[in-house]
């Protein structure tokens, strides 16, 4: 079965450099590629923004239609009417005042090959309605924007019942206002009761189901939620590394390297949507959790930060985060602050953070030294490199035992339930057998140390402050 063709639509506002614009479209490429798309064109506009109701200009409208084979231009339809309410929406006002196109707006038009034609048109930026039901109507094709995309690829990928949900529960969210305009039914009339009266139309009667889908997303959700808590604080103890960064900087690799998981790995963006969890290997004492997460790109919808808030929390349980990014990748730059100001929305801003290159194997030795004298506290590594891994692994192992601490605490025979407690979270340096109980020399983080001491005499926790209402 042949593949869908795409063309990719750009728009290069004032101040932007075009180089920008072209590196987002190249991504925007792999975006396709990972969904199943091959990309044929390019098309780019110059505007003073993005809000236009008619996104391109007519020059440009002509040559999307010479690449869709529509017809280059706007159908109006018949004037709209009132609902059976009395009043007129906003989409029906905005489509009473749709303005012609400005021919100024465009370059010279670039010529399409013959023979090939463009099934999809991908622009990459997140369209209103009235934007995505114009191009439609220009390009008689389906017209995907840059978030309907990443849901789309989202949607494939999700191998879990949480994930999936937090898909669906995105996709509901960014389907409530297009329905008509993707595709949804006639605004025809259902009849209430007997078929008499007003009614509902269909469209709101869609509009109503994608209400009640969302609510009920939500209220599964808060049940998963609660036994993914459970687990979590059974690892409060534990020390935990998580791998944030962009899509395919290469973090499900380093997973497999550090802990010998079997993740799925392959050079596709957003390869990875499920957290997962290992050991690091060779293990040591007390050990240490390893978690993959999902990666970032640039304009990830904000209804999927939003729905992957607790596949990201573990970000937040960390004890380290190492923000991997992709030596070779020339962006990189960019793609850390994207990292950064994603960690930023979920509060993991004030999380102990490294900056960590991967893929060194793909760097020359001159620019991997420009780099290191760069960022001289940041971390080098390649998960194809056993050698390079291997440091890695000692390095997170020393980064957690130079934050310890040596401590003492006398435990009686009457809580020898704590004794495993001890064992399993602590490094036990010495231990001496007495009549009343057992002294331990321990090793370990410094806030350990209070928790067991509390344990021992009864005192509660302190109480927990929510970073977000402190001050």
């Amino acid at each position: 079965m042949a593949r869908p063709t795409a063309l990719l639509v750009g728009i290069l506002t004032p101040g932007r450099p075009l180089a920008s614009l072209v590196a987002s479209l190249d991504e925007l490429g792999r975006l396709c590629d990972t969904l199943g798309m091959d990309v044929v064109g390019r098309l780019i506009q110059r505007r003073q923004g993005t809000g236009a109701i008619i996104l391109l200009g007519a020059g440009k409208m002509q040559e999307l239609a010479r690449w869709t084979g529509g017809t280059g231009e706007v159908h109006r339809g018949p004037p709209k009417t009132k609902s059976h309410k009395g009043k007129v929406t906003a989409e029906e006002e905005e489509e009473e005042e749709l303005p012609e196109p400005d021919p100024d707006d465009d370059d010279a038009p670039a010529a399409v090959p013959e023979g090939v034609r463009a099934t999809v048109v991908v622009v990459d930026h997140e369209l209103s309605p009235s934007q995505l039901r114009n191009l439609k109507s220009a390009a008689d094709c389906e017209v995907l924007d840059r978030t309907g995309l990443i849901i789309e690829i989202f949607s494939q990928r999700a191998q879990t019942r949480e994930a999936r949900l937090q898909i669906e529960l995105a996709r509901m969210q960014y389907l409530a206002p297009r329905l008509r305009e993707l595709g949804g039914p006639s605004e025809r009339q259902r009849g209430g009761i007997g078929g008499k009266g007003a009614g509902e139309t269909a469209l709101e009667l869609d509009r109503r189901r994608v209400r009640d889908r969302i609510a009920e997303i939500r209220r599964e959700l808060v049940l998963l939620e609660d036994s993914s808590g459970i687990r979590r604080s059974r690892r409060k103890e534990v020390r935990q590394v998580a791998l944030v960064g962009y899509t395919n900087a290469g973090k499900s690799s380093l997973l497999r390297a550090l802990t010998g998981a079997e993740p799925y790995v392959a050079d596709q963006l957003f390869a990875t949507l499920d957290t997962t969890v290992r050991k690091l290997q060779p293990e040591c004492f007390p050990p240490i959790l390893v978690t993959d997460t999902v990666g970032f790109i640039k304009d990830l919808p904000h209804s999927l930060v939003v729905s992957f808030r607790s596949t990201l929390d573990a970000a937040l349980e960390a004890s380290l985060l190492l923000h991997v990014v992709d030596a070779a990748d020339p962006s990189w730059r960019d793609q850390e602050t994207v990292t950064a100001e994603v960690l930023g929305d979920i509060g993991a801003g004030a999380v102990p953070r490294v900056l960590l290159f991967n893929k060194c194997d793909r760097v020359a030795p001159e620019l991997l030294a420009a780099l290191q004298d760069e960022r001289p506290d940041a971390w080098f590594t390649s998960a194809k490199d056993p050698v390079r891994t291997r440091a890695l692994r000692d390095q997170i192992v020393l980064r957690f035992s130079q934050a310890d601490t040596e401590f003492e605490l006398f435990v009686p025979w009457s809580e020898g339930s704590l004794m495993g407690r001890i064992r399993a979270s602590a490094q036990v340096m010495a231990e001496d057998y007495e009549d009343d109980g057992v002294r331990y020399r321990l090793r370990g983080p410094e806030a350990l140390a209070g928790e067991l001491r509390r344990a021992l005499t009864g005192e509660p926790p302190p109480p927990y402050i929510d970073p977000e209402m402190d001050g």
